[in-house]
Formats: C-alpha cells, structure tokens, sequence
C-alpha cells in the first residue's frame, strides 16, 4: 500500500493483498494446489509445497499483520495450533504466567500437554500488577494474556504488564480474539505478540476454523516459522480464503456487535432476573477504566449471572430461539454458551471457582441481527425463569 497511515478499513480490504497479475482478479485467488513447479533444483518462484507456503494464505498473513500494526503474520489451521507454536520456543525447565481467566482449551494445553514435557504454568489474575509480579520466578521464559478475558471480560493493562516484561526480558503473547484489532492493538501497547482464533471475528461467518500469530522481528519470525512448518498445523488455501472475505467487512461488524453489545448489557443490568452483567463497556465493570484506557469499544461479548439455579440457568440457554445454543463466537449469528458445561468444562471446578466462574453463568455473543428481536428473546426466556 502506497499511502501512508491508512485507515482501518483501507487496511481491512487492502493489505497484504493486490490484483491477480496473471488476470487481474480484483479477489485473491484460492491457490488450490499441494506442490509448486520449480525451473531447476530449489528454484522456486517463492513456493515449493503447501504446508511451507501457500499466496492465499500469504496474503492472509499480511493482511492480519497490517492491520495489527505488526511486521509478519504466520498463519495456523486453529487458534490453538498458534498458541502451541509460541509454546514449542520452550524447554523442560521453563515456566509460564498465564491470566487465571482464560479460555478452556488454552488452560487444558497448558496443563495436560506442556506439563508433562516439564513447562509449569502459575495461574494468576492478571488485572492485579502485584500479584503478576509476584507469580514470576527466576526461570519465567513467557506471559500469556488474554484481554478481555474468556468468559469474565476482566481487561489487565497491556502497557503496564509489557513494560515489566521487557525489562525482565520475557516474551509477551497477547490472544486479541475477543478484541480484534478493531479495538485495540496489543503490539502498539508493547505486546511482542498476538494470537487470534481467526474463527472468531476475523473470519465472522462460522464457516471456517483458523488461527494467526503476528509479530515483529525476523529472528522471532524464523524460530516460529521453523515449528510452523515442522509441526503442519497450517490452514489450507480455501480457509485463507474466507478468513480473508471475513476481515473485509471486520470494522463495519465490529461496529454494530459493540453497539447492540453496550445496548443489551444496559438492558440486563437494569433486569430484576439478573444478579451481575459483566460487560467491559459498562462502568459497573471491574475493570472498566482499563478498558476504557485501551480499547475502543467495549466488544460484542456480554456474560451474566441469572438469579436462578444452574438448572434454570441451563433451561433458559435452550429456551432462546434467536441466541442459537452452541460454542464459539463472533459469528453475524447471535450465540449463547454455558461455559461450566461447555467451552470451560475442561477447567476442574475448584479452579473456575477461583476465578470467579460461577457454574451459572452464561455468555453472550451478540451478532448483527435486529437489535429489538434479541432482546424480545432474552426478555421471553427471561419471563420463563
């Protein structure tokens, strides 16, 4: 891109990507192939095989890069697949700071698969400088954050934490999923990296699973991109694809999920049904002024505590008819999750207690629909209770 400093939108339809030069096909082509001609041994004209490299996926890597404000992008078939790449940079021996609110699955790697290869984990509430500083010990090699955080929506300092972290020379990883660089970027606060599920916001359809790591710095890159190749864990062309039609259209979506997000977290607050909102756009929220400090809007995600027993809890989730019952998030389609028994299941219950996961919480990603016709359906499943 010729212009300097453009806009977000500009960023979201144009980065890492230009017209096909063979035809002039304004879209990026989906480079269906698993192999690449060479004129002669090891010359290539930039790829050899699919799994090292694909221009779909290329231009996926710089468009997510551009718009994080980050130098590289490498791209996963998961967020998962992203966030065990950072992981294989250590060794038996080494030891993790992670947030103690955060999703499940990033909590089931740390602890049944990294664990037993010698990597320890301290889990801690990352909006408390002190405690942070106190977790770390003398052979801390990485902090992972998460901000807003899943399912609490707590949001830690990013510049504050970043700072400590780069003068004790440790590697920061930021999970911007819930974010999206929409509303905050985590690199420009001082983050050396950040991971996405691109399933989430970036792709918006709930058509595609993916993950991206973006970064700045070659050597950094270079160690990744070694276990990104060596372990596989890469998306395909047709998923580069639709992550890249999703992030086109990312900031109007963004958008409209924030401001009926503020809406419906006003709403339920104000609901004699509802014991607690947690929503970061909200001055009621623990963390509103970190939120406020970073982020741009409060984000599409709302969680809440009903005056009910978990069984009503769990009859309510499946009594909404506009909120479809299922895990993930991020979709132009509305979703409900119970985290206990779901998408946090894997967190052992005395731990999600800790963190202040109550087993009847529910969480809400709000979509693009009608803002009238979702809360008519929060409201009649509300009126059941």
């Amino acid at each position: 891109m010729k212009r300097k400093n453009p806009g977000f939108g500009t960023l979201a339809i144009h980065a890492g990507q230009s017209p096909d030069p063979s035809t002039g096909a304004i879209m990026t082509p989906i480079f269906q192939t698993s192999t690449y001609v060479q004129k002669a041994p090891n010359q290539t004209q930039g790829y050899d095989y699919s799994r090292s490299g694909n221009p779909t996926r290329s231009a996926l890597e710089g468009n997510i890069a551009g718009l994080e404000g980050a130098e590289w992008g490498l791209g996963f078939s998961s967020g998962m697949a992203a966030i065990t790449c950072v992981l294989h940079l250590l060794e038996a021996g080494d030891h993790v700071v992670a947030g103690n609110d955060l999703y499940g699955g990033t909590f089931r790697l740390l602890r049944t698969v990294f664990e037993k290869f010698g990597v320890e984990t301290t889990f801690v509430d990352l909006t408390d400088l002190d405690a942070f500083q106190a977790a770390l010990q003398k052979n801390t090699k990485l902090v992972m954050l998460e901000t807003p955080t899943n399912p609490l929506l707590r949001c830690c300092d990013l510049r504050a934490i970043a700072k400590i972290c780069r003068r004790k020379k440790l590697l920061t990883l930021a999970d911007n999923t819930f974010a999206t660089p929409y509303l905050q970027r985590p690199i420009d606060l001082g983050c050396d990296l950040v991971v996405h599920s691109t399933t989430k916001y970036l792709g918006g359809h709930s058509d595609v699973v993916g993950g991206m790591l973006v970064g700045n710095g070659e050597e950094l890159r270079a160690r990744l991109a070694h276990f990104q190749n060596s372990c596989g864990g890469t998306p395909g062309p047709m998923d580069s694809f639709l992550v890249l039609r999703g992030t086109k259209t990312l900031h109007v979506r963004m958008q409209r999920h924030c401001e009926s997000a503020l809406k419906i977290a006003k709403w339920l607050e104000s609901h004699k049904k509802v014991a607690r909102v947690y929503y970061p756009g909200l001055p009621s929220h623990e963390t509103y002024r970190t939120a406020k400090k970073q982020m741009k809007h409060g984000g599409g995600m709302v969680s809440v505590e009903l005056k009910a027993t978990v069984a009503q809890a769990k009859r309510f989730c499946s009594r909404l008819e506009v909120f479809a019952l299922a895990e993930s998030l991020g979709g132009v389609e509305s979703l409900v999750d119970h985290p206990a028994s779901m998408t946090h299941a894997s967190i052992p219950k005395k731990e999600r207690k800790k963190a202040g996961l109550e087993d009847g919480l529910i969480r809400l990603s709000v979509g693009i629909e009608d803002l009238d016709d979702l809360v008519a359906d929060l409201d009649q499943a509300l009126k059941r209770l």
